[in-house]
């Protein structure tokens, strides 16, 4: 077949989405990737960039506009990289989300298993919990344009609650004020990283600053700010951070005034949420991914369950509510902390929570003689190692229950999971993250002979 040509222009039809949420086109049998295009449009398409596979474009005419094409309700969308799909209809960002998971694990899981559905958002605006603004070294803070570490200055974001906005906008007034320099990653100099935020349903705001340092000069003034801007903060924390690249959270913190631990509710039960704990973004879908999970897990009372990557426990918690009982194993020792004393308040009696990855979990069960009957896990968007599938398919439950963040990493775990003898029977596709492209899978694994 002839190459495509860089700067020549092609006609073509939309025939779907990629998994970053760019129009799919294919001219003269490649695939080109193209950038605000919908499914179904013929277009005149720009090539900009010619891969050995694939190729890059644009659309400089619409021979025909889809019905799904909207004009983008965001002023920053284009240059802020938080959204992908906000020249789409919800319904349209629902199809390409479903087709997306349903592709990861058909293509890359091998699996014949049909998403049986995608359960939407009813409000898919403003609903993250946790917000999370770069700082740059001239003092803008927003959030990262695509594909890059240039901040763009974002004053109000469709995704984030009203409370981070007003935050975001003390801290602007903090660095121009009293001149504190933001974070430069490439040269390692300036002290404040990022401004991170933690919401929950009473609209009250756990804040904590990272910084490349021990400490920030006017703290007391800075505090009266945040609170200024937002009243129903209850913690201002220093998170300290001073190691290269670009990773968020330090290694210790203090606090500089208030709390250090926001509390909320979730599937009924209390959880108690310091800052390195893990909490999904988006409240009321979890609650719909909880559930769904639930039901995948079959639990009656009798079982033993476990749930790897637990995070604050909250999955644990509600697993607790039909087995017998639940373990609970996370990494992160503020995390246990968390999960530990939100099960406390709760009165849960029947779950407990051990430090430490999937193999150290493993290694307790096997001390103890302990076999599951079901195990969850809900692992960060890297999925699993082969060494953790290894040792979970060597625990033999009879069910797994997997949610996922990403479907690539899932529909290749599916697949090391199938030549372990489990298969996949049913998923479910969860929109966590209305606008961009994310989305959350819960998929039910059993033994190929069960």
């Amino acid at each position: 077949m002839p190459a495509l040509e860089k700067n020549h222009i092609y006609r073509s039809i939309i025939e779907g989405y990629s998994s970053e949420g760019l129009g799919v086109a294919r001219i003269d049998g490649q695939v080109v990737f193209v950038h605000d295009a919908v499914r179904g449009e013929d277009c005149d398409i720009l090539v900009m960039k010619v891969l050995k596979n694939v190729a890059f474009g644009k659309p400089v005419l619409r021979h025909s506009t889809s019905p799904h094409r909207q004009e983008p309700d965001c002023p920053y969308y284009g240059r802020c990289g938080g959204c992908d799909f906000r020249h789409l209809d919800y319904a349209e960002e629902l199809w390409a989300k479903r087709q997306r998971v349903q592709d990861a694990l058909t293509r890359l899981g091998g699996s014949d298993v049909t998403v049986e559905e995608i359960l939407g958002a009813a409000q898919p605006l403003r609903y993250r919990n946790k917000s999370q603004y770069p700082v740059s070294a001239d003092g803008r803070v927003g959030f990262y344009r695509a594909r890059s570490h240039q901040v763009v200055e974002v004053e109000h974001c469709l995704l984030q609650k009203p409370q981070a906005d007003a935050l975001a906008a003390a801290l602007r007034q903090y660095l121009a004020q009293y001149h504190v320099p933001g974070y430069d990653e490439t040269t390692g100099r300036g002290l404040v990283r990022h401004l991170y935020v933690r919401s929950n349903c009473k609209g009250e705001s756990l804040v904590c600053l990272l910084v490349n340092g021990e400490s920030l000069p006017y703290e007391t003034e800075l505090v009266a700010l945040l609170r200024q801007a937002e009243p129903q903060t209850v913690g201002v924390v220093l998170g300290v951070n001073t190691r290269p690249g670009n990773a968020i959270l330090g290694d210790r913190s203090r606090t500089l005034w208030g709390e250090d631990a926001l509390t909320d509710v979730l599937c009924g039960r209390t959880v108690r949420l310091s800052v390195p704990s893990f909490y999904q973004v988006n409240h009321p879908q979890a609650e719909v991914l909880y559930g769904k999970a639930l039901e995948f897990a079959g639990l009656t009372g009798t079982e033993l369950a476990v749930d790897l990557y637990c995070g604050a426990g909250t999955i644990t918690q509600v697993l607790a509510r039909q087995a017998r009982h639940v373990i609970g194993g996370e990494i992160v020792p503020e995390a246990i902390r968390d999960a530990r004393a939100s099960a406390r308040r709760n009165g849960v009696e029947n779950v407990e929570f051990l430090e430490g990855d999937a193999a150290d979990v493993a290694a307790e069960l096997a001390r103890r003689q302990l076999r599951p009957d079901v195990i969850c896990v809900d692992p960060p968007r890297k999925g699993l190692v082969p060494e953790v599938i290894a040792s979970i398919a060597a625990m033999a439950p009879r069910r797994v229950v997997y949610v996922s963040c990403d479907p690539g990493t899932l529909g290749r775990d599916v697949k090391r999971f199938a030549e372990m003898g489990y298969l996949t029977r049913r998923a479910v596709a969860v929109d966590l993250f209305p606008r961009t492209r994310h989305v959350e899978t819960v998929v039910l694994m059993s033994r190929s002979s069960g």
